[in-house]
């Protein structure tokens, strides 16, 4: 009887003495370390009832936590139980071992800054305004419109006409009859714009406008009506000049920059992109132009625009500002053509054509096209010589073509024995110095007569 109550009792202290091994455990648990952001595994014993107990003490974890953990241990972000002795390595050296890899699990940045170099400097500024100074900001690094306006900008002219027949009752300045666009596309001077900017303004001075505020009397050197081009000449050096591109590069929705004086609001730019590369002038419903064909923006461009320049994102002018049909749909002639235009102006005054103020006669003219004069031809039957020159429709009474007996209608070939092709020779002969000007005309029932027209140098 002893014997098998002393078998139990001592079996009793097995059992007790095994549950509590159980229950003194080494469990694996989570805290947040205070010394950095940093997450480490601590190591505690919890005895049955919940109380503090072991080498680091702890607490009871309540069955729902305990549940999560095992969750995250399937996943495989944390191990539940340390394997005491496995390699020689403690706790803390485990708990070291993985404290890398939660973080980069659980680390998450919002709003971070575009690009590696960018985000690195804002971590070490600190993220806000008090860095070193060194990081640019969006509007900084993005601004590309502003930068081609600041590059481009002053090579822009803002064109006035005034009329000097007609003069402000209160201040007695000629009044501003029209306005335009241009841009300098030589240091000398040579102001590039459009033609129906400067011409067919009779008893008109032009005034051209820099982005410095200084004013200059300007002088139409060279023009071309059939192209809607013209050149005009200011008495100033060493200025800012426009660079031109090439208008055959461009590409469907590529960005431009339209800039000019509309509405005589100067310096004004706009944006859009290329909406066409090559449109041709039969689209648009023009006849006798030598444009073959023109560049379609939606790029804002109004009365006032014309002549300004039409711009890439590299600041180089690829057309130039010509026309609006509607908000959305506007066209610039194509600085390749203005490229040839010029060309041939300058090859003119090494030629011999005379450069100068330009004199007055007081016409409206036409230049005559392949077609035009075959259409003439069915009308009136001119004759068969007439294959150039100019058709004046109109004369202003009084002028000194008046006086010498040209009529409306009549076509001009020659002046000066010089054959006429349009009215580009007209006026390089008008700027000249030669008085009286010999005119061979055509008249109705094939007469052909000369008449001599002397030039008024103060219209």
């Amino acid at each position: 009887m002893i014997g098998r109550t002393t078998k139990l009792l001592a079996s009793g202290a097995a059992m007790r003495s095994a549950a509590a091994r159980r229950s003194a455990a080494v469990n694996s648990v989570v805290r947040w370390n205070s010394e950095g952001e940093t997450v480490v595994l601590d190591s505690w014993r919890a005895d049955q009832s919940g109380g503090e107990g072991g080498e680091e003490g702890g607490r009871r974890l309540c069955p729902e936590l305990l549940y999560g953990f095992s969750v995250l241990t399937l996943a495989g972000v944390w191990g539940t139980r340390e394997r005491e002795g496995e390699d020689g390595k403690s706790a803390e050296q485990q708990s070291k071992s993985v404290k890398g890899s939660i973080l980069q699990r659980f680390s998450a940045q919002a709003a971070e800054p575009i690009g590696k170099d960018d985000q690195r400097s804002g971590r070490d500024s600190g993220g806000g305004s008090g860095g070193d100074g060194n990081k640019q900001s969006r509007r900084e690094k993005f601004n590309f419109i502003a930068d081609v306006v600041a590059e481009t900008a002053p090579a822009l002219v803002y064109i006035e006409i005034k009329d000097t027949a007609h003069r402000d009752f209160f201040t007695g300045q000629p009044i501003t009859s029209s306005n335009g666009s241009g841009f300098i596309v030589r240091s000398d001077g040579l102001i590039l714009t459009n033609a129906h900017v400067v011409i067919n303004k009779p008893r008109a001075s032009i005034q051209v406008r820099l982005q410095s505020g200084d004013v200059y009397a300007g002088t139409v050197e060279d023009v071309d009506v059939r192209s809607d081009l013209a050149t005009v000449r200011i008495q100033c050096h060493n200025l800012p000049v426009m660079k031109l591109g090439v208008s055959k590069e461009l590409k469907p929705g590529e960005f431009v920059v339209a800039m000019g004086s509309p509405l005589s609001l100067s310096n004004t730019i706009t944006t859009g992109i290329v909406s066409n590369v090559a449109r041709p002038p039969t689209e648009l419903g023009l006849e006798g132009r030598d444009v073959p064909e023109y560049i379609q923006t939606d790029a804002a461009i109004t009365f006032g625009n014309s002549g300004g320049p039409l711009i890439n994102l590299d600041g180089e002018a690829i057309g130039i500002n010509s026309m609006k049909v509607t908000p959305g749909i506007s066209f610039a002639i194509p600085i390749d053509y203005a490229k040839e235009f010029l060309v041939k102006s300058e090859e003119a005054g090494r030629s011999g054509w005379p450069i100068g103020k330009r004199r007055y006669i007081g016409i409206t003219m036409v230049s005559l096209s392949p077609q035009m004069i075959a259409e003439l031809r069915h009308r009136s039957n001119i004759p068969a010589s007439v294959t150039h020159g100019i058709l004046i429709y109109r004369l202003v009474v009084g002028s000194p073509a008046d006086r010498a007996g040209l009529r409306p209608g009549d076509i001009v070939t020659h002046i000066n024995g010089k054959p006429i092709h349009g009215s580009r020779d007209v006026y390089k002969m008008l700027e000249g110095q030669t008085t009286p000007l010999q005119l061979t005309v055509n008249r109705e029932r094939n007469a052909v007569l000369n008449i001599q027209v002397t030039p008024d140098s103060n219209p």
